[in-house]
């Protein structure tokens, strides 16, 4: 049989390892190849190849229709983002088999990604996955099949003027206990922007005001929200990615964040365009009321993958495809030099020739053309020398000047 002689039967990505997983972007190509290494020779039918992207979703939800009566409903999607397939080692046209000596045998492969494409994703009630799998046919035997996982990362440039805009927000709740008014606890929140790359650290600028008669607790924190969609029906998981506690504020006093750091761990980032799975953040900044609910505010957060241009107003073309470099800066002497004389730059005849009114057989072809064409011919009177002497000392004669006069 084939496999007593079937040494090794694997795909191999190019630019990565056998067991390390292979990112790519959507666009990009992807090549690699299929190796088969034999012990001995033998007969094979076709060797075809399969690249599948698709994003699934499923769960379950418990129905009771009456006292007795109880019934499952499922629910279930796929959305297929990449379909491609190949053959790479096809049978002879008389239908025979062909027959492989032993050794190391490679089948190259390269298959293009499309532009759209949701980010690799594994959660609780979906997924999106992407591999490549191989089917080995051979004459009387069953097929033999090897699969391999590489991961899509859709770019977010975080960029962007919807991205880099500040994101603020205001909240206020009344305190209540047994039918009793304890105060009012207000809370305002600001953070700079909306888009963040894991391993950046969101400023937090807050203002928590106490009215109640108790102390409270101001904390903050990063949810992730993951979005489930099918038939119509949505299923959501919420989770806390990080979070911070604040100091207690006592009752009647007012607390001021001024930039609490808070560093988002790696995530994975923002899916907003997929039709049935969505990955979404926000800053929630809440305030635990003793005896009542919390009191939260929320502001939106995306996650992307393009971290923020060093300056933090470049385009999203200009950011993602150049980087840029502060070596000028270390050339600036750190005392400015006194400036050249005039007389250095411009010889006296030029400054002369330069302030001397045209001629009427020189304007003539000037003055067929714009106006504008010509300004730029305008000089200034030169400046005087530079010296650091006073030219006009103030002179010892003078009076000084009564201030009382």
């Amino acid at each position: 049989m084939i496999f007593d002689r079937l040494k090794r039967f694997l795909i191999v990505l190019e630019g990565t390892e056998r067991d390390a997983p292979a990112a790519f972007s959507p666009g990009q190509a992807v090549s690699g190849r299929v190796v088969l290494e034999l012990a001995a020779a033998a007969r094979l039918g076709a060797l075809r190849l399969r690249a599948v992207g698709a994003a699934r979703v499923h769960w379950t939800e418990s129905r009771s229709a009456g006292s007795s009566t109880a019934y499952t409903q499922s629910y279930s999607d796929r959305v297929e983002f990449l379909s491609h397939r190949d053959t790479l080692l096809a049978p002879p046209d008389n239908g025979e088999v062909t027959v492989l000596q032993a050794g190391r045998h490679e089948f190259p492969f390269t298959f293009q990604l499309p532009e759209t494409l949701a980010t690799s994703f594994e959660g609780k009630h979906g997924s999106v996955r992407y591999w490549v799998k191989a089917k080995l046919h051979r004459p009387w035997s069953t097929v033999k099949k090897v699969k391999k996982e590489f991961t899509v990362i859709e770019p977010i440039d975080i960029n962007t003027p919807a991205l880099l805009a500040p994101q603020a927000g205001a909240k206020e709740k009344l305190a209540r206990a047994w039918y009793c008014n304890r105060g009012q606890v207000s809370v305002t929140a600001k953070i700079d922007r909306k888009g963040y790359t894991p391993g950046e650290v969101i400023p937090i600028f807050a203002e928590i005001d106490n009215c109640t008669s108790r102390a409270v607790v101001p904390k903050a924190a990063i949810i992730q929200t993951q979005t489930f969609i099918a038939r119509g029906t949505k299923k959501q998981k919420k989770s806390v990615v990080t979070s911070i506690v604040g100091d207690p504020i006592a009752a009647g006093k007012r607390e001021v964040w001024h930039g609490r750091a808070l560093k988002i761990p790696p995530v994975g980032p923002s899916i907003l365009q997929c039709r049935i799975i969505q990955v979404e953040y926000s800053l929630k900044v809440c305030v635990d009321i003793p005896g009542t609910s919390k009191l939260l505010l929320e502001l939106p957060l995306v996650i992307g993958t393009i971290p923020l241009h060093p300056f933090g107003s470049r385009t999203s073309s200009v950011s993602s495809q150049y980087s840029v470099t502060l070596d000028w800066l270390s050339s600036i002497p750190e005392q400015p030099e006194a400036p050249p004389e005039y007389s250095a730059v411009v010889s006296g005849p030029e400054a002369e020739q330069s302030l001397a009114p045209p001629c009427r057989s020189e304007l003539d072809g000037i003055l067929e053309g714009p106006f504008f064409a010509y300004i730029q011919e305008f000089r200034l009177r030169p400046p005087p020398l530079y010296s650091e002497i006073d030219p006009n000392p103030p002179s010892d004669t003078i009076r000084p000047r009564c201030m009382t006069c």
